[in-house]
């Protein structure tokens, strides 16, 4: 895409021909917080098992900076899109408005890490005295590459406030919304958090995992070289059950897990619950370097709190055991509240090419983001922490 200021910026249709080290030295480097859904590991099992790819409606087009001595000093992950599924952050309201006023809205450039819906960094720059520039750079190049492919805009979704922040000041629309997080407040067991919280709620959670309990159900933890493909086997039919439940058709395929499974495993923690030696439940768990993240759950056999149990309180008691300072349990749920989880903003930014559509996008985030502050003010007096002396 040309030369600027003694970079060059080129346009990868695949992860594989960018690689593992470049790729991975943008995105996970030694003096930043390991992210596992940034990393080459990730990603390449998403586009090489049939998940992201083109024929599903995520073609990769990602940006590669290089400096004036040919190594990688930047990427931004970037899919071209025909859908607005599998984002998590959403615009199918600005689609339809679009299209009603005669535009096209697809496709439309999207820099996100697909199906899911964690905070992370989305501008893969190398730490050092250019990373703000170099920021700044990849957002121009974005621009310029939605362009050039015709597209409507550009989406940067669950970025970090940082990068929120610099490219607010580059002009991008600023979108916020919540989720719940569990953070770790020194923790040396399940039940000095629980005597954290008021009577009412430390009742109804020991409650709750007595009745997850009570019948015949054992609970483990596998990860690393125990993981084995029965286990993804198992683990599949549950994604695949609540997948065609919850969202019409599920992201992702078999061969996925099995990917990750040989590349990630000493990051993935697997929650399985069984009964007469026949697995019935299970929740699928990534491990960062201070962050367990909850993604996928499902179960054959219905069970009262199991899901709660299964997700949420064996989640907080491995990141307490592990000594990680918080829990993600995804999108959505304010019934997670009542359980520990507290209220959290997530960021995105967004440029529209078009000036009629961008107007009324920004007036549209402008009560938006109001209406996402008043609701933080309020969820957080729901938390269920017991007020300090």
């Amino acid at each position: 895409m040309g030369d600027m200021e003694q970079v060059f910026v080129r346009v990868e249709s695949s992860i594989e021909d960018i690689g593992r080290e470049p790729w991975d030295a943008c995105a996970n480097p030694k003096s930043c917080d390991y992210n596992p859904f940034i990393s080459y590991d990730f990603l390449h099992a998403l586009e090489a098992s049939g998940s992201a790819v083109a024929e599903t409606g995520w073609l990769p087009q990602h940006l590669v900076l290089e400096d004036h001595t040919g190594d990688v000093a930047a990427i931004c992950p970037c899919y071209l899109k025909n859908h607005s599924h599998g984002e998590y952050v959403f615009d199918h309201g600005w689609a339809d408005a679009f299209y009603r006023a005669g535009g096209e809205y697809y496709p439309k450039l999207q820099t996100s890490v697909p199906f899911t819906p964690v905070t992370g960094r989305r501008l893969l720059v190398k730490p050092g005295p250019a990373l703000v520039e170099q920021e700044k750079l990849l957002a121009s190049a974005a621009i310029e590459l939605t362009r050039r492919n015709g597209a409507s805009s550009h989406h940067l979704t669950f970025l970090t406030k940082s990068e929120w922040d610099h490219l607010g000041k580059l002009g991008l629309l600023q979108r916020t919304d919540q989720q719940y997080h569990w953070k770790n407040k020194g923790y040396a067991n399940f039940d000095q958090f629980l005597n954290q919280l008021n009577s009412r709620k430390r009742k109804m959670i020991r409650k709750e995992r007595a009745q997850a309990n009570s019948s015949d159900i054992t609970i483990e933890w596998i990860t690393g070289s125990d993981i084995r493909e029965h286990h993804w086997d198992a683990f599949y039919r549950f994604y695949i059950d609540t997948g065609n439940r919850k969202w019409g058709r599920p992201y992702l395929t078999r061969e996925f897990y099995s990917r990750i499974g040989e590349t990630m495993k000493d990051n993935i923690l697997l929650v399985f619950c069984q009964r007469d030696n026949q697995i019935i439940a299970g929740a699928l768990n990534f491990i960062g370097s201070d962050t367990l993240y909850g993604r996928h759950w499902g179960a054959s056999e219905h069970h009262p709190f199991l899901h709660f149990e299964a997700c949420y309180y064996q989640a907080i008691e491995f990141a307490i055991e592990h000594k990680l300072s918080a829990v993600e349990a995804g999108a959505q749920g304010p019934h997670k509240i009542a359980r520990g989880y507290e209220p959290t903003l997530t960021h995105s930014a967004h440029y529209i090419a078009e000036p009629s559509l961008r107007r009324a996008v920004a007036d549209y985030l402008d009560h938006e983001m109001d209406y996402v502050n008043l609701e933080m003010k309020e969820l957080a007096k729901l938390v269920p922490f017991r007020k300090q002396d």
